[in-house]
């Protein structure tokens, strides 16, 4: 059985004294927090801009992208997939940045340049449906806050790599639509994991315009920023590459 609490009356000057000490102990703390988090955020604000972001959060940003790729990444580590039946009936479009032109799949080509040797390979879209087709169901999810489960259908881009035997020892893949408007850097190992496809089909119909027709990147480890729609150009290189929002402020691994 619980010690009732004694009336104040009835406690010893000790005992009072201590009682005085904890509550300024604990507003003093707690004053001494808010203080610091104030000062601390406007001596943030002040810091000087990297690529869109202040520094120390640009900082904290890349410290988190370094941690996925180097310790946390795995091939082994898959987006969840799920029946077709779940999928989106029209899955839904987001951004043109890059989709102003009309295009013919028949006048459009894929350019792939090793920085290491200069001579692209070029691809028609007929090469790449050539190799084996691979589907995936998954949950797309946009940095704005939605997600919708998707149904897409492609080749891997692992598979492209091996069968024209593209060097895999460079640190990134650039990508660009084909009026360079949209562009996005990514990690090698994320682009070469077995889920990330370069997709011809949603739902098996080809894509839409506004989906990225002819084809597009489909990346589940990645927010939905770095699935880049109509790809025009691949790039290898230990550089990395320009991403365009990562230059808006955006975390530039956007990793899931």
């Amino acid at each position: 059985m619980s010690t009732p609490i004694k009336p104040s009356s009835t406690l010893t000057l000790e005992q009072k004294k201590n009682i005085t000490r904890r509550n300024f102990l604990s507003f003093a703390t707690l004053g001494f927090g808010a203080l610091s988090g104030i000062l601390g955020w406007n001596w943030v604000r002040k810091q000087p801009e990297v690529d869109g972001t202040v520094a120390p959060l640009r900082s904290m940003l890349e410290t988190n992208g370094f941690l996925n790729e180097t310790v946390l990444y795995s091939n082994a580590h898959l987006a969840p997939e799920y029946p077709r039946s779940a999928a989106a009936v029209e899955p839904r479009t987001n951004g043109d940045v890059g989709l102003d032109e009309d295009i013919d799949a028949r006048d459009w080509k894929l350019t792939i340049v090793d920085t290491k040797i200069g001579k692209p390979l070029e691809l028609v879209l007929a090469d790449i449906m050539a190799l084996p087709k691979t589907e995936i169901v998954f949950d797309f999810k946009c940095v704005e806050g939605w997600n919708e489960i998707q149904h897409w259908g492609g080749v891997r881009l692992s598979d492209v790599f091996r069968n024209y035997a593209l060097p895999t020892d460079f640190r990134y893949v650039g990508m660009s639509t084909p009026d360079k408007a949209y562009y996005v850097g990514l990690d090698m190992a994320s682009a070469l994991h077995p889920q990330t496809l370069l997709a011809f089909e949603s739902n098996g119909q080809d894509i839409s315009f506004e989906q990225g027709y002819p084809l597009r990147l489909i990346i589940p480890v990645k927010y939905g920023i770095k699935n880049i729609k109509r790809i025009g150009t691949i790039i290898l290189t230990n550089e990395r590459p320009p991403d365009y929002w990562a230059e808006q402020g955006y975390d530039y691994h956007a990793g899931l």
